[in-house]
């Protein structure tokens, strides 16, 4: 059965493409405010067995709420990427929210910033890789990478997730992938069943869709949550669990009562049609998703 794990995504800055959590973040997003969400939900997370938590630099303050809160909890799983830089400078509405670059200046600065933050990580990954990255070609980067001790890993997205997955399993250095696989976009599924029989953890990011299976479920989901007296949440990420190749199911939830209603995900079964969408729409979608 795979694991849930919570990622910081929608907990380290003050906006991001997540549709329905404007209710359940602080009237207020502030530094201090959000920091005592993150927090509260971090707990609740510990209190409900997640055992995993996933930050990133570029979420924000996400590094540093997390190494505040981690004292005492020495049996989390803590992982983080690199890539993409904050921005934003805490603005809801900067036009530019993260800058990704995949160098070995950025890979050097923002190690050296995590790991100044986070007294440990136990998974550090290239965040957001595709098939056309100068990391492929850059031996520098790479044995960098391999120096600092840490098992590496990577994140992919776009409608060409399968490009990236197989050509970053085949360069031979990873031991985990994390990419979008949902309801509505199944497009990467056999490049990650593939990863996972060649060793690779399988992780799974934004299981409802940036919110779109929550806010507006189709029908199928929608009834199958109704049976079954859990979310739409529930239903999407029970969805993903069930697959045999997924390890970890990360929940992006924002609350701890998104929390609690995600963690309903782990208890039950579900039976779907498939409902996928070309892949090319889904990213086009998600694109023209705001930032909030």
């Amino acid at each position: 059965m795979a694991q849930l794990a919570l990622g910081l995504a929608s907990l380290g800055r003050p906006a991001y493409i997540n549709l329905g959590r404007e209710d359940a973040l602080p009237r207020v997003r502030d530094v201090e405010s959000m920091r005592e969400q993150c927090h509260r939900v971090l707990d609740t997370a510990y209190e409900l067995g997640v055992r995993w938590v996933d930050a990133a630099r570029s979420y924000g303050l996400s590094e540093d709420f997390l190494s505040s809160w981690l004292p005492g909890h020495d049996d989390v799983t803590v992982s983080s990427k690199w890539g993409y830089a904050y921005t934003a400078d805490w603005r809801p509405d900067a036009e530019v929210h993260e800058v990704k670059e995949h160098s070995l200046a950025r890979f050097t600065r923002q190690w050296r910033e995590t790991s100044a933050l986070l007294p440990r990580v136990d998974l550090y990954q290239v965040h957001s890789l595709t098939a056309d990255s100068p990391l492929f070609d850059d031996r520098a980067l790479q044995d960098a990478m391999g120096a600092i001790g840490v098992p590496l890993g990577f994140s992919t997205s776009g409608p060409r997730q399968a490009d990236a997955i197989r050509k970053a399993v085949d360069l031979g250095i990873f031991r985990s992938v994390q990419s979008t696989w949902n309801l509505l976009e199944t497009s990467a599924g056999e490049a990650l069943r593939e990863a996972h029989a060649a060793g690779l953890r399988v992780i799974i990011k934004e299981g409802v869709a940036n919110g779109r299976l929550v806010v507006d479920p189709p029908q199928a989901v929608a009834a199958q949550a109704k049976q079954l007296d859990v979310g739409p949440d529930a239903v999407a990420l029970a969805a993903i669990a069930a697959q045999p190749w997924v390890d970890v199911v990360l929940s992006g939830a924002a609350s701890p009562e998104q929390l609690r209603s995600n963690v309903d995900a782990m208890r039950i079964e579900v039976d779907l049609p498939d409902l996928a969408e070309p892949a090319e729409q889904y990213w086009r979608t998600r694109a023209g998703l705001s930032w909030n």
